[in-house]
Order: C-alpha cells, then sequence, then structure tokens
C-alpha cells in the first residue's frame, strides 16, 4: 500500500476550502508529518500552529518549523483543547482550521505503536503514549463492554461472539501483540466478500476506544468554533462513517440546516443563531487520479463550512 505520508488527502481541496491569504493565522489541529501546514505556508505568507498529541509528531514539526522562519508553531496536545493551547499564546481567533481525523498513516506503518493488523507489534493503540493501552482493555473489561465497544466503535456484527472468545482466551494467555489479537478475530469473523480484513472493524473499535476519538470530534469541532473568528473557514477531513456522522450533523446543527423529523411537520427554529454557513453541502470525495497513488484517499470525505458573526454555541463542556 502507498501510504504516501508527506502528500495528505484531498490536499488541493482543504487548501482551497481555506483560502490562505497574507497576515491569515491558522490551525492545523492535527499536524501529524505537516502536510496541511506546508501547503498553507507555501501558498501564503501566513501563519499556522500546528497541534498534535503525539509525541514523535511534535519533535518532527518542531524540525519543521525552522524552515518557516517563525510561521509555524508546533503544540503538544489535542485539537479539542486548540482554544485554550492558542490563548496561552496570546491568539484569541484565527482565520481558518483544518483537522484530518483518525490515525495517521505513518502510526499504522510504525509496527511498534501497535495500531496495524498487518504488522505485528505490541497491542498498544495510544496516540499518545500514554495511559491504558488496547492490550489493557482487552485483558481487562468485562464482556458485555467489550462487545459493546466492538459494536459502537467498529460497527462489529459479530460483537459478541468476538467479546465472548476474547474473554476465554485470556484467561489461559493474555493478550500482548496485534498478531494475537487479529487471528483470534479471523477465527471468529467470516471474510467478507469485498476483501477487507476481518480484523479491520476490531482493530477501529479498540482505536477509537482507546484515544476517546469520536469524544474529540465534538469537543474539536466545538473548539473551532469558539476559535474561528467571522468568515474563518473549517475544513474536516474523515475516513469512517462515525467521523463524518459527527461532522454532519455538527455543521448541520450550527448552519441551521437541521432536518425536520418528519416532513408533515413544521421546520423548528434552532436554539441558538447560525454560527456556520456550509461551503460543501455534500461531501467532497478525492478523484480518481488521488485514490489511484494513495489507497488511504479512497474512504476520506471532505466537509467545509465558514464562520458567521454569530455567538458559538454551548459545547460539550457548556462553554461558549
Amino acid at each position: 500500500m502507498n501510504t504516501a505520508p508527506h502528500v495528505p488527502v484531498l490536499l488541493s481541496e482543504v487548501v482551497s476550502a481555506l483560502a490562505p491569504k497574507a497576515g491569515a493565522i491558522f490551525v492545523d489541529g492535527t499536524f501529524g508529518a505537516g502536510g496541511y501546514s506546508r501547503a498553507l505556508l507555501d501558498a501564503a505568507d501566513c501563519r499556522v500552529f500546528g497541534i498534535d498529541r503525539d509525541p514523535s509528531a511534535v519533535a518532527r514539526g518542531e524540525e519543521l518549523a525552522k524552515r518557516y522562519d517563525g510561521r509555524l508553531t508546533v503544540l503538544a496536545g489535542r485539537f479539542g483543547d486548540m482554544d485554550r493551547l492558542l490563548a496561552d499564546r496570546g491568539v484569541t481567533t484565527v482565520d481558518g482550521v483544518a483537522l484530518d481525523l483518525g490515525v495517521s498513516s505513518m502510526q499504522i506503518d510504525q509496527a511498534e505503536r501497535g495500531f496495524s493488523f498487518q504488522k505485528d507489534g505490541p497491542l498498544d493503540m495510544r496516540m499518545e503514549k500514554a495511559g491504558a493501552s488496547a492490550a489493557d482493555m482487552v485483558n481487562s473489561l468485562p464482556e458485555a463492554d467489550l462487545a459493546d465497544i466492538l459494536w459502537r466503535f467498529g460497527e462489529e456484527r459479530h460483537s459478541r461472539r468476538l467479546a465472548r472468545a476474547i474473554v476465554a482466551d485470556r484467561r489461559t494467555q493474555p493478550f500482548t501483540s496485534t498478531r494475537q489479537l487479529a487471528e483470534l478475530v479471523r477465527r471468529i469473523v467470516p471474510r467478507s466478500k469485498d476483501g477487507i480484513d476481518p480484523a479491520t472493524r476490531t482493530f477501529q473499535g479498540l482505536r477509537i476506544a482507546v484515544n476517546d476519538e469520536l469524544g474529540e470530534v465534538d469537543r474539536g469541532l466545538a473548539a473551532a468554533e469558539r476559535l474561528l473568528s467571522a468568515g474563518g473557514r473549517l475544513a474536516v477531513v474523515s475516513f469512517h462513517s462515525l467521523e463524518d456522522r459527527a461532522v454532519k450533523d455538527f455543521l448541520k446543527l450550527r448552519s441551521g440546516a437541521e432536518a425536520r423529523p418528519s416532513r408533515h411537520l413544521p421546520i423548528s427554529a434552532p436554539p441558538h443563531a447560525a454560527s456556520f454557513r456550509l461551503l460543501t453541502k455534500k461531501p467532497v470525495a478525492p478523484g480518481p487520479a488521488e485514490m489511484s497513488v494513495n489507497a488511504r484517499a479512497r474512504s476520506s470525505r471532505l466537509r467545509a463550512a465558514e464562520r458567521t458573526a454569530a455567538p458559538a454555541w454551548p459545547g460539550p463542556e457548556g462553554r461558549a
């Protein structure tokens, strides 16, 4: 697989949505290899704050920052805290925010990080290299909790059978490696006709749970809303239905485009003034050329919106 970690997916589409200009300030909330940051900095004489929870990405970013003469600052932390992180640097408003959700190609490619079922490594999956690992969850959670994680976050139809098998196996041999877990999943889950590895959904579910990824998406969208100035742009790239649904629902609600519960009922007024204007009524997908050279791009979707002058809605923490 050509993951092309130095070329983020939908790069030109994201840059176009953010419309960089001289003097503007942007947040690359999922810095990774810095692809979006480089593109923005090369497109205009702007300033970028890159944020990443992965210490390895922050270290790479500090090296990259040396090329841009003070225009790139890389911060360690979660994008759900972007407004707080930038406030510590004296920045209270920005002109654009880019988010590339999910796990990065570099994390998948490093077997020692434990994200990939295609390479044997420790069953880890922690983006921050801290806190409870996937092995901790698999070896300690009750069967019902494991099944819930696999169903809710992995959308695995065989979640109950898998959880039962995991609990049975761990009694004699705790799970320590990605290969060990992947082999168990392949014994339980039939291979689908589309050729997707049976372990795909299990690894996705555990990774999302370990890193609280969906909770972070909710917090990040609300933080971007608070931080963006009127006319500022938000561009979010997602890779699976759970992420995309969260972004779609947030933007529909904040833009006043929330669908009525029934066509026979009137559209109720939103509880607050619209804080975003949709720039993409439907998600933007990559073209055939990009998909042919970057397999990771195939499931990607971009949604973009422009901030209005209305106050931010109360977020997940009740803050406006």
